[in-house]
């Protein structure tokens, strides 16, 4: 008898495509997720009127998310690497939910912020135990189109999110946008628990044939496989973005090590500050520096996730399918392009209309290479240590998130103009494009 029939439990004789319903799942959950920590942006003007902070308090409330979001990326690495996803997902999803409730309830600054820590020590395992849900159920040539929609998720959340928010706000109180948003993820956790197991050989709804596809990349073993398409017609791009032949990260010592996951980490880093820099100031700004009132915010504010959603799914497409599994270049693409839409955005004119097709393409620029940062570690590393290789990509990564919602709100105490905060997004993108250039793309 095959491994594979051994391992699969109920074995479905008709050829199924169930990776794809753990799919919309994962999309699903990160929606949520993505939801319940980008609230805070929409209202945030209406926190800062009741408590009368300044802006580097309103950014630190936004920034303590991050700082527990970092902190938890590790340990879940390791606890998933060990255990596998499926409990720790569910549990993460109803811990977030919970503390997203507790958000409603504070009465004070400071509790705020103990929250909002608690919202990040609770929401890390989640993208964790995602990504390697990813790595486990589907093969290489799906892997950063699977990848691309679980990003897209980030940016679907946040379309709906700035307008709803503020429509709750604006009906019933800011406190209700938190019990309201709270309330869905209890439920998926529940979900998440019954219909998705930590790898397709558990799952008793996933066929042999199925699971012989999702399987066909470990044929040769890790260390033989290739992670790219090798073509003649890629060869000066290779070169440009230095292909290499590279063993796959065995060890945790490996990764802690290693130059190209190190680099990784800066460039996400960097990528990470711009974005959710942009989630957190983007409605004030809007506000405050283009005269939008609350409601027309809240449409306006939409604006990049839109844009970000299109670019999130296209750029996993053209990594997987048009550039033959290679990382960098859209990576590369959404450095450069991002620097461009900050020099854009310093000049744009006072015109609604310039306003939004702006922040649309902000958006797209951002979210083309997205999915490729996660992606390049599913290359870099062997399975067996993916989670904790994504782990460390995150936690570099989601740092960006803890300092520059501060960072920003310090510059807006100072200088009183956004054009400093885009004007520190477009140097974030520069750095981020050094480092990015610097990395290796393993054959």
């Amino acid at each position: 008898m095959s491994r594979i029939e051994q391992t699969v439990p109920y074995p479905t004789a008709k050829k199924t495509n169930y990776r794809f319903v753990v799919l919309t799942l994962i999309f699903i959950v990160y929606a949520l997720n993505y939801a319940d920590r980008t609230n805070i942006g929409a209202v945030l003007p209406f926190i800062i009127e009741e408590f009368h902070i300044n802006n580097f308090e309103a950014g630190a409330i936004a920034s303590m998310f991050f700082l527990g979001y970092a902190l938890s990326q590790i340990p879940a690495g390791f606890l998933i690497a060990k255990k596998g996803t499926r409990a720790l997902v569910s549990l993460s999803i109803f811990g977030f939910s919970a503390f997203t409730w507790l958000m409603g309830t504070a009465s004070s600054v400071l509790g705020l912020k103990f929250i909002r820590l608690g919202l990040g020590l609770t929401e890390g395992p989640c993208p964790v135990g995602l990504a390697s849900t990813i790595n486990n159920w589907f093969p290489a040539k799906e892997k950063a189109t699977a990848t691309g929609v679980y990003i897209a998720s980030t940016m679907f959340a946040p379309i709906l999110v700035p307008p709803l928010a503020v429509w709750i706000a604006v009906t019933w109180g800011w406190r209700w946008v938190f019990f309201s948003f709270a309330i869905p993820g209890i439920v998926i956790a529940l979900v998440w628990y019954l219909l998705v197991k930590s790898k397709p050989a558990e799952c008793k709804f996933v066929s042999r044939e199925e699971l012989e596809y999702i399987n066909s990349d470990a044929a040769e073993g890790d260390a033989k496989r290739n992670n790219i398409v090798l073509d003649s017609k890629f060869s000066a791009l290779d070169k440009l973005i230095r292909v290499r032949d590279l063993a796959p990260i065995t060890t945790v010592k490996g990764l802690f090590t290693s130059r190209n996951i190190l680099g990784d980490c800066l460039a996400y880093f960097m990528m990470v500050s711009v974005l959710y820099g942009l989630l957190t100031w983007i409605p004030l700004y809007l506000v405050k520096e283009k005269g939008f009132d609350f409601m027309s915010m809240g449409l306006v504010a939409s604006m990049p996730c839109i844009g970000g959603f299109i670019g999130a799914i296209f750029g996993g497409y053209v990594s997987d399918k048009l550039l033959g599994r290679r990382r960098k270049p859209t990576m590369i693409f959404t450095a450069i392009s991002t620097i461009l839409m900050m020099v854009i955005m310093l000049n744009i004119p006072q015109s609604t209309l310039a306003v939004c097709i702006g922040l649309f393409f902000v958006g797209l620029c951002l979210n083309i290479g997205w999915p490729a940062f996660t992606a390049y570690g599913m290359a870099a590393s062997d399975s067996k240590i993916y989670p904790i290789t994504a782990s460390v990509i995150n936690t570099g990564g989601n740092l960006g998130g803890f300092v520059s919602p501060m960072l920003a709100g310090f510059l807006l105490d100072q200088t009183g103009s956004f054009n400093t905060v885009f004007t520190y997004f477009g140097i974030c993108a520069a750095i981020g494009l050094l480092s990015i250039m610097i990395i290796d793309e393993p054959r």
